[in-house]
């Protein structure tokens, strides 16, 4: 077989189909996010698909605290936190996160996808048959972990609670189960209806796994999440976080008892086998969990931007889910389209926003997933409309009825 051909030839089937990603290069001002240089495409940008959603990655106290991290302690962490890497700002990091979803203790992965694959991975394949109820649109990284653990898998459709319990009845009740499920879905931007989830899983003996990645910072009066926004946190066994979306740094985690962190800590070969991250990260990720629990005013100003975004948005007619959380995905439906609006917002308008194309969501379903915050301003919104409402000319997409003013 020539490897390369093969390559080669699966490589060129994606362009025609709309689905070859390409990387815009891009290097964020500091201080001035969201403008960005685009360095494959000779021009500065405003990023509109960010998951920095509250721009905490540029906030001063982040940057302070991992300056001062990194003038205190290095560069690395220096190995594996078995070994040599854990650090007093991992410790002081993990106390933040416990205490931010009122758990006994938190356990800090590289990232939100190793905390996934490794918590569930272990927990399914080390609790004796083991049985996981998974939601049918569970990010890839979960679905990953469940794989991994090679416990029995029960998919249920995507938040529908008479299927949950149609599944849970039918398995032993004597059975160790796990729901599996998030909070906020990024791709459709709807929400879980967690209390009921919990409910069943009560009823059913279930613990309950819930990934909280595009809520975390954002929701809640501590920026704990959906869950704690309900006042939630309490009922549930596992919750999922991540640092790289809404507190603007890098890594993921879990909060729940002290035994069950113990136990994921010591057995998932996820956490066992990494290097740690480095105490500068740490640091800066515990300096924006403490500013986001005691300030409001990022989650206020992002709320109003979104609706703004919102608003201008059907004033046009441009179509776009209706769901009650942060994200907006603008409906274009055609892979082929998607791509080229998302290329011709970057070369002709200093627009970045990435085409989402199968496999991320269905065939037939492309969009712009946009992702508006508090550090655009209504100058930036007006030439994203603007922008958007030209290329849905131009492309002849269908628009949606514009309701009477």
């Amino acid at each position: 077989m020539d490897y390369e051909d093969f390559f080669r030839a699966e490589l060129n089937a994606l362009p025609d189909s709309g689905n070859y990603r390409e990387f815009a290069e891009l290097e964020r001002h500091r201080g001035a996010f969201p403008r960005a240089t685009c360095h494959n495409g000779d021009r500065d940008v405003t990023i509109w698909c960010s998951n920095d959603y509250l721009g905490m990655g540029q906030h001063p106290k982040v940057l302070s605290a991992m300056h001062e991290a990194l003038d205190r302690t290095g560069a690395g962490a220096g190995g594996t936190r078995n070994i040599s890497g854990t650090t007093h700002d991992h410790v002081l990091l993990e106390a933040e996160l416990a205490d931010l979803h009122n758990k006994e203790a938190a356990l800090l992965f590289t990232s939100g996808y190793v905390s996934n694959w490794a918590a569930l991975g272990t927990l399914a394949a080390r609790i004796p048959d083991c049985v996981v109820l998974s939601d049918a649109l569970n990010h890839a990284s979960m679905i990953e972990g469940i794989r991994h653990s090679r416990a029995k898998c029960v998919i249920w459709n995507h938040n529908d609670l008479v299927d949950l319990e149609s599944k849970l009845a039918a398995l032993p009740a004597d059975q160790p189960k796990l729901i599996a499920f998030e909070s906020v879905y990024s791709m459709d931007g709807d929400i879980a209806p967690i209390a009921a989830i919990c409910d069943l899983a009560d009823r059913y003996g279930a613990m309950t796994y819930l990934d909280e990645v595009h809520a975390v910072g954002l929701y809640g009066p501590r920026g704990g999440g959906i869950a704690e926004a309900r006042g939630l946190m309490d009922r549930l066994t596992v919750i999922e976080g991540t640092l790289g979306k809404a507190f603007g740094v890098v890594g993921g985690y879990i909060a729940a008892s002290a035994e069950l962190c113990d136990f994921v800590r010591s057995f998932a070969s996820g956490f066992i086998f990494t290097t740690a991250l480095p105490p500068s990260v740490a640091a800066g990720a515990a300096a924006s969990i403490r500013h986001l629990k005691h300030s409001n005013t990022e989650r206020q100003d992002h709320k109003a931007r979104v609706a703004d975004v919102r608003a201008r948005l059907d004033a046009i007619g441009l179509p776009h889910i209706d769901n009650p959380s942060h994200i907006i995905p603008v409906m274009v439906g055609d892979p082929v389209k998607c791509k080229f609006i998302s290329d011709t917002l970057l070369r002709e308008h200093g627009i970045y926003i990435q085409p989402i194309n199968y496999p991320t969501v269905p065939k037939g379903t492309e969009r712009l997933r946009i992702t508006p915050s508090p550090v655009h301003s209504a100058q930036d919104v007006e030439h994203l409309v603007a922008a958007l409402e030209h290329l849905w000319t131009q492309c002849e997409l269908a628009r949606m009825p514009i309701a009477a003013q």
